[in-house]
């Protein structure tokens, strides 16, 4: 091919040696950008590859001849099985040199890995893994391994590769002969394409083949909203108390709802009349949701013939007729749930609704979604129920509102715009949004989702336990846990000994790479990331130790929780859905003697 026709061909850049070309076929674009996401698809397919790093160890010693002991010392000391495989790698000798990987070769046999199940699966899984590791080049073991753990960490994030198809689009449009005119690469472009496939169509299945056939400006005709496919929630901005509600929406109309303690439920409801559920995090729920699927047709009325809806599924108690806690939902079967057995049963409470018939409603005001809601269904106690809500624009009734949410076991109110800037953000925290909980008038203004990384050895009454823990928020642009606090109230005893059962599986001999933590802060055991909690705090500071949002609020100092309090485990979230340090350092900077001293600050520069 002439040089300075592929020079303007799109191009995209990972560690693989095998993806280190132009890309001019749509099925080399999919597995390149799935590569360098660690993805095998959509989130909502739940494609997984079940490999864990026993088995890597295995088919590593395998591949290479060496013995299997050696590679579980090396990679405990190393604390990367890539590494270890690359190293392993490289003294293997062949007589003859396998084909060279090719990314559509290495993402297909990935698939065909996840796809495997059966009695003889994991055996056929080492042996496919053996293949690719013969036929590894440089440093294309140490990738590929990786890959298989699902931590790739290359430090490229979703937004840097949807900027990357972006820019490569505008620059080279389809259907263009040489040179080719070359569209707005500008921001608003990039937009475009983060948009419509991180919100209307999370799927670059379908969004890949328009962009290279039609091009990024025919993105709205062919990617839109579609039931079946799961949207990224709308998520809500903490607030302290209702003074600063009333603040922000001051002259806008408002609505205050319950906040209710469960899990998010996204129903959809598709043309051929099948109930699909889904996650916050895009997890296809429908099998952990039975009974919900066999009352949608109760409830829906005859005009529904397609739709989305956003709801809260809460644990029910049917005797007593009232709401029960969140760790009670927990408790309840993920998968493949038979109706019959359903001991923690649940009530949708319907809050939002997005499509309706063929039409999305994302850009309508909350006050016509709602209106639909309540024309398209009825409510059915204990089983379906409208959240309940109440137009307010006084201090006192919202106060009142707000007692009253805590009386009836929710957490508080979530108080949302009803008809200026009142349209579904999808995938976006807002501040049309706002959440009000009770904690907020005592506290920091929200709670904050940890990562555990270390535990500290008890003393005295929780000798032979762990007695506090050492806790981390997650950078998504460094791939990095960097810690944030140590924590040792708020814990049962029945907490303890649940969380030292669970965390002993989960010993480090020594803190991974990606943990940023200072020396004085060094816990006596370090522990894989793996479990997510729920925290509260009285309020948070600058700290010459922890190391949460470096450089985003002071250039030396990082910020740490003051008085962290342990609410609770949180098992709908990943260790990489912790609270972030950008999220860190926003609340740090919305705390009222924050933003006083900025006031006072500002009038010693006016004077």
């Amino acid at each position: 091919m002439d040089s300075a026709v592929q020079s303007h061909l799109p191009f995209i850049t990972s560690p693989f040696p095998f993806v280190q070309y132009s890309v001019v076929c749509l099925d080399d674009l999919l597995c390149c950008v799935y590569l360098c996401l660690n993805q095998l698809g959509p989130a909502y397919q739940g494609l997984e590859l079940g490999v864990g790093e026993t088995v890597l160890m295995k088919a590593v010693a395998q591949a290479t001849g060496r013995q299997l002991d050696k590679i579980k010392a090396e990679a405990q000391e190393k604390g990367d099985l890539g590494l270890v495989a690359e190293s392993s790698r490289s003294n293997q000798r062949m007589m003859f040199a396998p084909a060279n990987l090719t990314a559509g070769g290495v993402f297909n046999k990935l698939k065909e890995i996840a796809n495997m199940s059966g009695n003889s699966a994991m055996n056929k899984k080492i042996d496919i893994i053996k293949g690719l590791f013969v036929a590894c080049r440089f440093s294309e073991a140490r990738y590929i391994v990786r890959s298989l753990a699902g931590k790739l960490r290359i430090g490229l994030a979703e937004q840097s590769v949807l900027s990357a198809l972006s820019q490569a689009v505008c620059l080279s449009p389809p259907g263009q002969e040489f040179p080719p005119a070359v569209l707005d690469a500008g921001k608003g472009m990039i937009f475009y394409v983060k948009y419509y496939s991180g919100h209307e169509m999370p799927n670059y299945d379908a969004i890949i083949p328009v962009l290279l056939k039609e091009g990024i400006d025919q993105l709205p005709n062919h990617c839109k909203l579609t039931p079946g496919v799961p949207l990224r929630p709308m998520l809500a901005h903490p607030t302290k108390g209702v003074g600063e509600v009333m603040k922000r929406f001051d002259e806008a109309s408002f609505t205050c709802e319950y906040k209710y303690d469960g899990e998010r439920a996204q129903i959809h409801i598709l043309e051929n009349g099948e109930v699909r559920i889904f996650s916050r995090n895009q997890e296809d729920n429908t099998s952990k949701y039975p009974d919900i699927i066999s009352r949608i047709p109760q409830v829906k009325k005859e005009n529904v013939r397609s739709c989305v809806l956003d709801s809260e599924a809460v644990a029910w108690d049917r005797e007593k007729k009232q709401i029960q806690p969140f760790q009670v939902l927990t408790t309840r079967k993920r998968k493949d749930v038979d109706a019959s057995e359903i001991k923690v049963q649940v009530c949708v409470y319907a809050f939002d609704l997005l499509y309706l018939n063929g039409k999305s409603l994302v850009r309508e005001p909350l006050s016509k979604r709602k209106a639909l809601l309540r024309e398209s269904f009825e409510e059915k106690e204990g089983e379906f129920v409208f959240a309940r809500s109440l137009d307010a624009d006084n201090t006192e009734a919202i106060a009142e509102f707000l007692e009253q949410s805590v009386r009836d076991s929710c957490e508080g109110l979530m108080v949302k715009t009803l008809e200026k800037h009142a349209t579904y953000e999808i995938a976006k925290r807002s501040h049309n949004w706002l959440k009000l909980k009770k904690d907020y008038l005592e506290a920091v203004g929200d709670t904050v989702d940890l990562c555990v990384i270390g535990a500290y050895l008890g003393k005295g009454k929780r000798a032979g336990s762990y007695g506090g823990f050492l806790l981390a928020c997650y950078d998504e642009e460094n791939e990095e846990f960097q810690s944030v606090c140590k924590i040792g109230t708020g814990f049962k005893d029945e907490d303890l000994e649940q969380h030292y059962n669970f965390l002993k599986e989960h010993i480090l001999p020594k803190p991974r790479p990606y943990y940023r933590v200072d020396q004085s802060a060094e816990p006596d055991v370090w522990l894989e990331a793996v479990q997510v909690w729920e925290v509260k705090c009285a309020d948070l500071s600058l700290s010459p130790v922890y190391k949460a949002a470096m450089g985003l609020v002071d250039p030396e100092k990082g910020i740490s929780l003051r008085f962290p309090r342990y609410l609770r485990i949180r098992d709908d979230k990943k260790p990489e859905d912790a609270t972030t340090g950008s999220q860190i350092a926003d609340l740090y900077k919305k705390q009222q003697q924050i933003q006083n001293q900025g006031k006072k600050q500002d009038l010693e520069d006016y004077y």
